[in-house]
């Protein structure tokens, strides 16, 4: 919310609404000075240090967070009993600490190693003895593109009679529609792509469906 400043300049405003106290605050002031309190500031607290961002609390936080590198700011600052706030700037700025995540892996029981480990050694004893090895390969992978207009302005040119009015065409841009492209290739370039009907669910059924055109292609350029 904007009000301006002065009344004589309209172009020079100020931000009131940040700087003006909450409803709840405004009422609870409002009880007070009506009950006969002139002084505003704040009533002191016992229970709290003046300054809770200190060296005391800073060192208290470390500790916690030597024991145990998970909590939460809640619940340092429901251990040192000050403010979420104020448990943010000193772990953040006085600490230097920021909090990440792990990435998680599946971990390979003993036969899986072996088994790795044996058709590694097929694969390198295979390259070693075949030249051609790697010319054999086929590889691929699959990503979410958008879908777009193909057509350009001069495809799209067409033969109308004479007091037809002129075709109308949006202008190219990046749809709001994505789909799955899948693409395989060997060292020659390009071997077959395809992309991912609308509601057609990725499952081992159509994978096994791509794989099978992806062998009939490799065979008809074989053929050719």
């Amino acid at each position: 919310m904007w009000k301006n400043c002065d009344g004589n300049s309209p172009n020079r405003k100020c931000s009131l609404w940040d700087q003006a106290l909450s409803r709840s605050n405004v009422f609870r002031w409002y009880g007070r000075f009506r009950d006969g309190r002139e002084d505003i500031e704040d009533d002191p607290r016992s229970d709290l240090p003046t300054e809770c961002r200190n060296d005391n609390n800073i060192q208290n936080i470390s500790q916690l967070l030597l024991q145990n590198h998970h909590p939460s700011l809640r619940m340092l600052a429901d251990e040192v009993y000050i403010g979420k706030d104020t448990v943010r700037k000193a772990v953040v700025e006085d600490l230097r600490k920021r909090k990440i995540c792990f990435d998680l892996f599946h971990t390979l029981t003993p036969e899986q190693k072996d088994l790795k480990i044996a058709a590694c050694r097929d694969l390198s004893a295979t390259a070693d003895s075949d030249p051609d090895f790697f010319k054999k390969i086929v590889t691929g992978d699959k990503t979410w593109c958008f879908a777009y207009d193909p057509t350009t302005k001069r495809q799209s040119a067409a033969w109308v009679g004479e007091p037809s009015p002129r075709p109308k065409k949006l202008r190219f841009q990046k749809s709001r529609v994505k789909t799955m492209l899948v693409i395989f290739f060997n060292w020659k370039g390009l071997n077959h792509k395809e992309f991912v009907p609308e509601g057609e669910t990725f499952n081992a059924v159509y994978y096994k469906g791509i794989m099978e055109r992806l062998l009939n292609r490799i065979r008809r350029f074989n053929e050719g």
